[in-house]
């Protein structure tokens, strides 16, 4: 999905923490919806890991030491939202949810990975 740049540039770092905390409070409640099965749980375990993880680190992104530090962090954010949208797409593929449960799920994954990518390359141009 495209971002528009008009988007990105308005987005405070508080308005993105929340927003990802927004992210992993839906991914909760959609494991927690879950049907019983091991590959379910099994997912469902990962998914929620990487999903709560996004918000946790882009915080500790935000208190970065340093240019190096954030963009380091940021790499990490960026590495679990792509995760968390590869459990989502499992969990279609897999037949466990139906698609039209986790669209909107799967397109703010990859509206976050867009931004998150965006702010990466952004702070990696303002170091050189």
């Amino acid at each position: 999905m495209r971002i528009e740049n008009r988007q990105l540039s308005t987005m405070t770092p508080e308005e993105l923490k929340e927003r990802m905390k927004q992210f992993a409070l839906r991914v909760i409640r959609l494991v927690n919806a879950l049907p019983k099965g091991k590959a379910a749980e099994v997912i469902g375990w990962q998914l929620i890991r990487s999903a709560t993880s996004v918000g946790s680190n882009y915080r500790a992104a935000c208190r970065a030491r340093s240019r190096a530090e954030f963009i380091a962090k940021l790499g990490i954010v960026e590495e679990e939202i792509d995760e968390s949208a590869y459990w989502l797409e499992l969990l279609v593929e897999s037949g466990i949810m139906p698609a039209e449960r986790l669209d909107g799920l799967i397109q703010e994954a990859n509206e976050l990975t867009a931004i998150v990518v965006a702010s990466r390359k952004t702070a990696r141009h303002r170091q050189s």
